[in-house]
């Protein structure tokens, strides 16, 4: 059986670098280990459940009634929650013209700079597909871990180390990712500032801050680049569960 590992590091992940790139996140230096750095943020509590996990390894595999969905079928449909939180991302009514499931906001006719330039819209864009994330991604996580559960009692064993993971580090995982839109307001702002530095005191519209290369032109495509390198970032723990129980 290939390895796998039920939570990656955070500081490792692509939505990590991305930011990193963009100069709105620092990145640790990573010489702690994983081991390390995953009990800063254990309690005591989380690590008796997860000695049990790892010592008792969640007993037999157990029978489940219908039996879990093959290997292949989870597969297939991890694949499709990639492709759809992809499409919902890159169909944003603005750059890609259509319908749109959460609509890029943009400047409308005859708004002003100062009203144009309030964040609160892009954050709500944000959070909207966050929480599609969340929505989608947390209980297919459940499923692929109930298809280790009756499989093998070693992947029983990885089933249970996963949900005592994914119960005890969630808090924490909620609260890094709610913090990119702050992150990435940073970035807005940075941007809107150089805008109206290079403006030099001319008059300001807002109709042309998207138009191709305009400066809220790139920052939607940084966003959009940040919450495909989240989606990335979320589905490793699924994914990686799943190469183990296709590696059985």
């Amino acid at each position: 059986m290939a390895p796998a590992t039920p939570r990656p590091r955070f500081n490792s992940s692509k939505l990590t670098r991305f930011l990193a790139d963009l100069a709105v996140a620092d990145v640790a230096d990573g010489k702690q280990s994983f081991a390390e750095r995953l009990g800063l943020w254990l309690d005591w509590k989380d690590a008796i459940s997860l000695s049990a996990a790892l010592n008792e390894g969640g007993g037999k595999p157990a029978t489940l009634s219908p039996p879990p969905p093959s290997a292949e079928a989870l597969a297939a449909e991890v694949a499709r929650v990639r492709r759809d939180l992809t499409a919902s991302i890159r169909a944003d009514g603005v750059f890609a013209p259509g319908k749109a499931r959460i609509s890029l906001p943009t400047p409308t006719a005859g708004e002003t700079a100062e009203s144009a330039a309030n964040f609160t819209p892009y954050r709500h864009y944000h959070l909207a597909h966050q929480r599609a994330m969340e929505a989608l991604i947390g209980p297919l996580r459940g499923r692929v871990r109930g298809a280790l559960a009756g499989a093998s009692l070693s992947l029983s064993r990885l089933a249970a180390v996963d949900a005592v993971l994914d119960e005890a580090l969630r808090e924490r995982e909620r609260n890094l990712f709610s913090s990119v839109p702050l992150l990435l307001e940073k970035q807005f702002q940075r941007q809107l500032t150089a805008h109206q530095a290079a403006l030099g005191g001319k008059p300001d519209n807002p109709e042309l801050w998207m138009q191709p290369g305009a400066w809220l032109a790139r920052y939607c495509r940084d966003m959009q680049g940040a919450l495909l390198a989240e989606l990335d970032t979320r589905l490793q723990a699924v994914e990686g569960l799943l190469e183990a129980l296709a590696n059985r």
